[in-house]
């Protein structure tokens, strides 16, 4: 592609500005609601309701969320009750995550809002436009995977 077209483009920046705003949105719409848990704490349920027992580390990558961050939403989302810790067999400082009961009815009690959040955000974009934004989308994160090092 032209230099000077990507230069106009400005990808990285809209990339990065619609996140922003995507985030902030989520947060008023969990707001308004008066959920019990942020958007954040709700990412990291929703990665445990589809593959629950992950290590730290795995959900860590899954969410791209750093190591102390994430430290900060389990310890949350246990003291909450919605998420429990189980020692490795193999090692005492190695902790499964793994969601509660508590934790599924919560996601479940939440997840109408962010399905709200996300028909909202693609209101007035066809679905064929969708499609083709989140091929564009999984071929750059495919590009910046392969340049960068991520520890799993």
């Amino acid at each position: 592609m032209d230099k000077n077209k990507l230069l106009k483009y400005k990808i990285g920046a809209n990339l990065s500005g619609v996140g922003s705003l995507s985030k902030i949105f989520a947060i008023q719409s969990f707001s308004a609601c008066d959920c019990e848990i942020t958007p954040e704490q709700f990412s990291v349920l929703s990665v445990l309701y589809e593959n629950d027992g992950l290590y730290q580390r795995q959900l860590s990558a899954l969410t791209l969320k750093d190591r102390p961050n994430i430290s900060r939403i389990l310890s949350i989302l246990e003291s909450m009750g919605y998420i429990t810790k189980t020692p490795d067999v193999s090692s005492r400082k190695i902790y499964k995550i793994s969601i509660t009961p508590k934790g599924i009815e919560v996601y479940e009690k939440i997840l109408p809002v962010v399905l709200k959040v996300w028909l909202e955000t693609v209101e007035g974009i066809s679905d064929s436009d969708i499609d083709a934004f989140n091929n564009v989308l999984v071929k750059i994160k495919q590009n910046l995977l392969s340049k960068i090092n991520i520890q799993m």
